[in-house]
């Protein structure tokens, strides 16, 4: 499924910046750019640096765009954290940065920050996620 495609890209990007002799910043995230719960995501996995590279065929550097973010921070099966997250956000009123995409729902910022290190809790259900969603511009 698609975690086990996100877990081998994590890793791949945790190699490639061993070899760039590059050191995390933080914790890894994974950033949804466009949502299909029924087809495909366009996903981006990512790790904080301190000073990008210019990359290669594999890996680009990025930056999440400034601005107002909500988040909480859940553990458990990420569904449950979203929809939280999302229903919090229409009973409040908030407007998120996000439009309507021929390939479904597209978010300027909506990401995953994964703050459980798996070496330490190998059981991805009892991992600490926090979910950010980029608010729309007043």
């Amino acid at each position: 499924g698609m975690f086990s495609i996100v877990d081998n890209l994590r890793k791949e990007l945790s190699v490639w910046l061993k070899q760039h002799d590059l050191e995390p910043a933080g914790p890894p995230f994974l950033r949804y750019h466009i949502i299909d719960m029924a087809g495909m995501m366009h996903i981006e996995v990512g790790i904080p640096v301190v000073t990008a590279l210019p990359g290669d065929e594999r890996v680009s550097p990025g930056v999440l765009p400034a601005g107002r973010y909500a988040s909480l921070v859940y553990v458990g099966h990420g569904l449950t954290g979203n929809k939280a997250l999302l229903g919090w956000g229409q009973a409040n009123d908030i407007v998120w940065d996000r439009w309507d995409d021929e390939r479904g729902d597209a978010f300027r910022a909506r990401c995953e920050t994964y703050l459980t290190d798996p070496k330490v809790q190998p059981l991805k259900t009892k991992w600490e996620i926090e979910v950010a969603i980029k608010l729309a511009d007043s």
